[in-house]
Formats: structure tokens, C-alpha cells, sequence
């Protein structure tokens, strides 16, 4: 009775940490940054006292922690940076604006800006940043304001991993410790199937199923445009930009497609679903039966009268608001694919060895290498390099009022600290919980409980991490070790396990309180987030149940 007492302690002292982080974030409302703090204490704590933890073990792991902090922040001030320099000059506004004048059919003005518009913003910015740009826009084209911020939110979630210059997915190897060519094509698949499923919420909120009906055919095609060449970029060693090469892809067959559309119409009578017209009485029954239809005539009623988002700086042609882009893609496969090049930016690496460690309860801790950070090569540096050429450029050309790189800097300091400060606590706690044994004791415990159909689960566990912590970079710090743990005790692949972990995570930042704030911020829904979060919490939990069923299907193939 004394051992099962004292297992029944150790697993809840060893989950005690996460614990906390959830109780403060999501009864108590702390952020990530004070949570996290306290999550690492308690991390620290427990580590020392219960699983007798020496102070050359937490050393290591700090060490070790602050490695895999400032890689990821490195990209994460970097894209910041990048989109900050763009955004200043009107590239995103130029882009934002182009894209509704493609086609008056609503459903497709949705999967344009909110599916493929807002994965392109996520592939070079991220953080908040798609649905902080596109709602306004929504609005604008009379879009009732929940919705404005629900459909941006849908629509962008599934390029979160490979987003924001890969910094979720390093993430995810720098937890793990196994290479992005293992992790790659599973992450890719999943992430896959999560675009089609972002795709039918984005029609399904803007329109409901007639909307669904309609667009389901530029849907497929775009979606399989997206899914596939995200899933050939990542395959091919490129995981900083597949984010942005899936959603560029999808762009060009969009853009086609609604050209295609409007050439066709413009021979014949439009039909009805096409042009500017008050909605008929059966399109208002069909409208009554989606599920959202309560949460739009609300929307309409808390915030009438949007004035829709200034086009002051839309002047600039689409070709030069293209350019940061392109070339941001190009340097990156320079650095990446050209010899000559990666070998000139690799000559700076900070590279620590650390020895094995033992804990007073046994737990061993292998002798290897920390993260590494390629100074001059990193995903950081050439989001550096790109925003520099970019701001040059645009400074030449007079994109710029007096004072914009000060207000640059600003705002990427403002921005950046508080999140970097919840990624810093986040990683050390994770990492603490590692190195004194702990992370290995919840995954044993899992194993036990759930068995055979953990993979059922293990999307879930990634969504509750981003949930809980507003990042799928978090998510797959905190719990990507601990799935890879459980996924080999229960015999399943552990990629297929991690994929589902981080493509979880990425639906999970849907409905993320921290991004839902962010969203409502935008179109003056403060203080009015609620019918948005139990929107996306909807949309996002449909999607990870079907997540799970592939997680599960995948590994009962693969055990065969």
C-alpha cells in the first residue's frame, strides 16, 4: 500500500508543475510569462526535493534551456522584424486590399483572405498577426464582426507549425531531440489533412452549409495546392518557409480560379450566389440552420458600423508588394540548397557538449550536445538579411515617413518581450522536468491508462498545450517530449505521435484566450470575446477529433 501511495505522489508531484501553469492560465487568467515563471519554480522545486535533483543537473538543463530559448526567440524578433518592415511600407495592406476585387462571391472572398491570405501571413509572421490583419479586412466587405474574427481564425491554423519561419516545428526538434528529415513528412500529412479541415470551417463560418456547397470546389483544389506543396517543401529540408510555400501555392490556384470564375460570369447572366444582392427568403432559412447564424446576429448587434480599414497605403502595385516575399524565398533556398552559400554562413556555430548526469533516484540523463545555433545561417539571420534588403529598398523608394525604423524597433520590443519571456519560463520548465526524471514518470503513467488508444488522445494533448499557453511552439516544448516517452512504452511510431502533437497544437492556437483577445482587439469586440471563443473552441475541437481518428488509423497501419 506504501508503494502505490508513494507512485500516486510522485506522478502528481511530477504533473504538479503543468498543473499550475493550467490552474493560473485558465481560472486565474495570468499569462503565459508569470505562469510559465511559476510552473518553472515549482519545476525546480519538486526536481530538487522530491526527485533528488543536484545542482549539476538543474545546471545543465538551464543551460541547456536558455540554447533552446534563443533559438527559438532568434526567429521569432527576427519575423517581427520582417513583417514589421513590410506591414510599414503597405506590402500587407497592398496584398489585403487586391484580393476581395478578385471575385464578389463571398464564400471565395473567405477562403482568400482568411485560408490563404492569413497562411501566408502565419509563414512570415505568425504570432496573432493573420487574424490581427485580416478581420478588419472581413469587416470592411460587411462581414459582421465575430465573424470577421472566427473566419481568420479558422482559416490560418493549420500553417501555425511551419509558420512563423518554422520556429513550432524547431521547437518540436529541439524537445525531441530527433532530426526535422524524421519528423518532416508526418508533420506534413497531418498538417495536410488540418488544411482541409480550416478550409470547410472557413466556408462553414462564413456562409453555413450553402456556403460549404458553393466554394467546395475551389476548396479541393486549393486545399490539395496548399497541402501539397507545403508537404514538398518540409520534405525537402525546407521547414522555415513550407508554411509560405503551401500558402503561395494556394494564392496562384485562388487567384486563377476567381479569374477563371469572373470571366466566366462575365459572358452570362451572374448567378444569384454571385452578385451584390439582398439575401432571398430561402437563403435566409438556409442561413438559419448554421450553427453560427446566432453568433453573427449578435455580432451585428455588439459592434454596428466598423469603419472598414484605411487603404491609404494599398497605392503600391502587387508586384513590389510581392518582393519581400520572394525574396525572402530565395535567400532561404540559397542558404539551403546552394553549397557555396550554406558553407560561408555556417562558420559561426555555438556548440556546447554536455556530460552524462544521474539523479540520487537514478535517473540518467545522457552525455550529448545541446541545440545549436548557427550564428549567421539560423532561420533568424535570413529573416534578417531579407528585412534589411527589403527596407533599403522600400526606403529608396519613399515607403517610408521619417522616424519608421525607430517605430519598428518599438513596436518589435513591445511585442516580442512578453511572449519571449512566456517561451524562456516554458523551456526551462520543460526541460527541468526532463532532465530530473519527471517528464518520463507522467509519460509512463499515460501509458498505463490509456494503453492501446493513446493515439486517440495525443492531437488533444497538443491542442491543450497551445490552449494553455497561446503558442504551438510552447505546446510542443512542454509536451513533446513527454508524447515521444509515452508513444515508444505504448509501441506506437513516435512520429506519427509527434505529428499529431504539433498539428493538434496548431488547431489548438485557434481558440487560444491570447489569441482570441488579440483578434477582438482589432475590431472593437473588448471585453466581448466570449461568442468568439466558443465559436473557434467548435470548430477547432471537430478538427482535432478528426486528427485523432487519422493519429489512430496511422498507427494501427503501422503496427502492421
Amino acid at each position: 500500500m506504501q508503494t502505490i501511495y508513494s507512485s500516486y505522489l510522485d506522478w502528481f508531484l511530477a504533473a504538479l508543475p503543468i498543473l499550475m501553469v493550467l490552474i493560473l492560465m485558465l481560472r486565474l487568467r495570468w499569462g503565459g510569462a508569470r505562469a510559465g515563471a511559476v510552473g518553472w519554480l515549482v519545476a525546480l522545486l519538486v526536481a530538487v526535493f522530491r526527485f533528488g535533483a543536484g545542482w549539476q543537473v538543474l545546471a545543465s538543463a538551464q543551460l541547456k534551456g536558455l540554447l533552446l530559448t534563443a533559438f527559438v526567440l532568434y526567429i521569432i524578433w527576427a519575423a517581427l522584424v520582417f513583417y514589421r518592415v513590410t506591414d510599414e511600407a503597405g506590402a500587407l495592406a497592398a496584398i489585403g486590399a487586391g484580393l476581395p476585387r478578385l471575385t464578389p462571391d463571398r464564400g471565395l472572398q473567405a477562403l482568400l483572405l482568411a485560408w490563404v491570405f492569413g497562411a501566408f501571413l502565419q509563414g512570415v509572421s505568425g504570432f496573432g498577426v493573420p487574424v490581427a490583419v485580416v478581420a478588419p479586412l472581413l469587416v470592411g466587405l460587411g462581414f459582421p464582426p465575430v465573424a470577421a474574427v472566427v473566419i481568420p481564425s479558422i482559416g490560418h491554423s493549420w500553417a501555425v507549425t511551419f509558420g512563423s519561419l518554422g520556429s513550432s516545428f524547431y521547437a518540436l526538434i529541439g524537445a525531441t531531440g530527433r532530426s526535422g528529415e524524421e519528423l518532416a513528412p508526418w508533420s506534413g500529412v497531418m498538417l495536410g489533412l488540418s488544411c482541409l479541415g480550416c478550409g470547410v470551417g472557413t466556408l462553414w463560418a462564413a456562409g453555413g452549409r450553402r456556403a460549404l456547397r458553393q466554394g467546395l470546389a475551389p476548396l479541393l483544389l486549393i486545399g490539395a495546392a496548399m497541402a501539397g506543396g507545403q508537404l514538398l517543401a518540409v520534405t525537402q529540408g525546407m521547414w522555415a518557409i513550407g508554411g509560405m510555400v503551401g500558402a503561395l501555392a494556394g494564392l496562384a490556384v485562388g487567384v486563377a480560379w476567381a479569374r477563371w470564375q469572373a470571366a466566366r460570369t462575365a459572358t452570362g447572366p451572374s448567378p444569384a450566389h454571385l452578385r451584390d444582392e439582398p439575401p432571398s427568403s430561402s437563403q435566409r432559412a438556409d442561413a438559419d440552420q448554421n450553427p453560427e447564424a446566432d453568433i453573427v446576429r449578435a455580432s451585428e448587434a455588439l459592434s454596428p458600423g466598423i469603419d472598414p480599414p484605411s487603404s491609404a497605403s494599398a497605392e503600391m502595385a502587387l508586384g513590389w508588394a510581392l518582393f519581400p516575399y520572394v525574396l525572402l524565398v530565395g535567400i532561404v533556398l540559397a542558404a539551403q540548397l546552394l553549397p557555396p552559400v550554406r558553407d560561408f554562413l555556417g562558420q559561426v556555430v555555438i556548440r556546447i557538449q554536455f556530460p552524462e548526469l544521474t539523479t540520487a533516484r537514478g535517473w540518467v540523463t545522457p552525455a550529448g550536445q545541446g541545440r545549436t545555433i548557427n550564428v549567421f545561417g539560423h532561420a533568424g539571420a535570413l529573416l534578417l538579411y531579407a528585412s534589411l534588403v527589403t527596407y533599403v529598398v522600400f526606403h529608396r523608394h519613399g515607403r517610408y515617413a521619417p522616424g519608421t525604423a525607430r517605430r519598428i524597433a518599438r513596436t518589435v520590443v513591445r511585442r516580442a518581450t512578453r511572449s519571449s519571456l512566456g517561451i524562456a519560463a516554458m523551456v526551462g520548465m520543460a526541460i527541468t522536468m526532463e532532465h530530473a526524471g519527471m517528464t518520463h514518470l507522467l509519460a509512463d503513467g499515460m501509458a498505463r491508462f490509456a494503453g492501446p488508444a493513446f493515439p486517440l488522445i495525443a492531437p488533444f494533448i497538443g491542442a491543450l498545450g497551445a490552449f494553455m499557453t497561446g503558442s504551438n511552439t510552447n505546446s510542443n516544448v512542454v509536451f513533446g517530449g513527454l508524447q515521444q516517452h509515452v508513444a515508444t512504452l505504448v509501441g506506437v511510431s513516435p512520429l506519427i505521435i509527434l505529428a499529431a502533437q504539433t498539428a493538434g497544437g496548431a488547431i489548438g492556437s485557434m481558440f487560444a484566450p491570447a489569441k482570441v483577445i488579440v483578434g477582438c482587439s482589432t475590431v472593437e469586440l473588448g471585453g466581448q470575446e466570449g461568442p468568439v471563443l466558443r465559436a473557434t473552441l467548435r470548430y477547432g475541437m471537430a478538427i482535432v477529433a478528426v486528427l485523432a481518428l487519422a493519429t489512430a488509423a496511422a498507427a494501427h497501419a503501422g503496427r502492421h
